[in-house]
């Protein structure tokens, strides 16, 4: 056909070589393309084309092989569209070989624009699980996958020196590529575990949690997460956290407190606390050797509180000026044998005034048990 036709020597004839109904395997079809590269005369003269359909699902990986066995042109649609099971989709094959460093030409920095658009004209959604175009393409549910990616994004500039490349764990492309966002790439909901969660509550709250309040927050959130049955957005989040955490409405309530260094000796502190305990107010004095011990000698002189130990304790900022808070995490346990454990987190201008929050939080949250 193609000495019959007898192109001119700027042209070349197109053989269209077609699975109009996918039977065989990506590999036997990529076999009998370079079987009929290998056989035709003046190939030089011809351009092989292909046309898969995805009867068997396979219409993309079958390509792939093909143009590794010689093709040069594929016939395709955009998001697979087409009869029965579609024609082979041309955006993932596209996308596929730009991953694999091949300069396709194309620019897909407007892909959810193209989603929409075709969408639009097609009447037919595109599913949220499509490679590369579907709305869940760069959305985590399973904790495993979260704690994966927020160790990830944790790693970043040391990734990038090493590799000098985006590396992302479950995240296979960088979504600017495509026009998407990291926004809502992490989902929660019962099944999420402590690193995507830790992620939102950093991202939207600039709350750091120490892995001891992850594991334990996840908890929480896995089991509210289960009663409602829906996910849960950053809102209820921080709304969970504060509600487990920072009680600071319970029997035991704080109005003031003065820490301040002994006048004889500056390494010893004196505690000053005014408060209430199930409606009885109080005003306490007592020393320590820092802020958090003198403050946990002063409560201890309140009779009818259960006695308790700290076991943990951690601290951080909230934001990066100099207006940051400062966020103190706290972890006590009852003296009782049954050794209840409770964690209270505290916010506040001053280091200080958060542990003294913390720990009547943890106080109210173990009065509670």
């Amino acid at each position: 056909m193609v000495n019959a036709w007898n192109p001119q020597p700027d042209e070349k004839v197109i053989l269209n070589l077609p699975a109009t109904v996918e039977r065989r395997f990506p590999n036997e079809y990529a076999d009998m393309i370079e079987l009929f590269c290998s056989r035709l005369q003046n190939r030089e003269r011809a351009v092989i084309s292909l046309h898969a359909h995805n009867d068997m699902g396979m219409a993309v990986a079958a390509s792939l092989l093909a143009i590794k066995a010689g093709a040069e042109r594929v016939e395709g649609t955009l998001f697979g569209h087409g009869e029965r099971t579609g024609n082979v989709d041309l955006v993932t094959l596209a996308l596929d070989l730009a991953y694999a460093g091949v300069e396709t030409g194309l620019d897909f920095s407007r892909l959810p624009e193209i989603v929409a658009e075709i969408e639009d004209i097609a009447g037919i959604p595109v599913h949220p699980r499509h490679p590369y175009a579907g709305s869940l393409v760069f959305t985590a549910f399973s904790g495993s996958h979260q704690d994966a990616i927020h160790k990830g994004f944790q790693q970043q500039d040391k990734i990038r020196q090493e590799f000098g490349a985006y590396k992302m764990p479950y995240l296979h492309i960088h979504p600017d590529y495509i026009g998407r966002k990291f926004e809502n790439f992490i989902r929660i909901n019962s099944q999420s575990g402590k690193g995507g969660i830790a992620h939102i509550m950093e991202r939207d709250f600039h709350i750091t949690m120490p892995r001891w309040v992850q594991i334990d927050f996840a908890r929480h959130v896995q089991a509210y997460a289960d009663t409602v049955k829906r996910e849960l957005d950053a809102e209820e989040l921080w709304e969970l956290f504060q509600k487990i955490y920072k009680n600071q409405e319970g029997e035991l309530l704080l109005k003031r407190y003065w820490p301040r260094p002994e006048s004889t000796d500056p390494e010893v502190v004196e505690a000053e606390v005014e408060g209430s305990f199930r409606n009885k107010e109080f005003h306490l004095k007592a020393k320590g050797n820092g802020p958090i011990s003198a403050f946990v000698h002063a409560l201890k002189k309140i009779e009818e509180l259960p006695q308790f130990s700290l076991v943990d304790y951690a601290e951080g900022t909230r934001g990066e000026s100099a207006d940051a808070e400062g966020v103190c995490f706290i972890a006590l346990e009852s003296d009782a044998p049954e050794k209840k454990r409770s964690i209270g987190v505290g916010i506040a201008q001053n280091i200080d005034q958060a542990a003294a929050r913390a720990i009547v939080a943890a106080l109210n949250y173990l009065l509670k048990a």
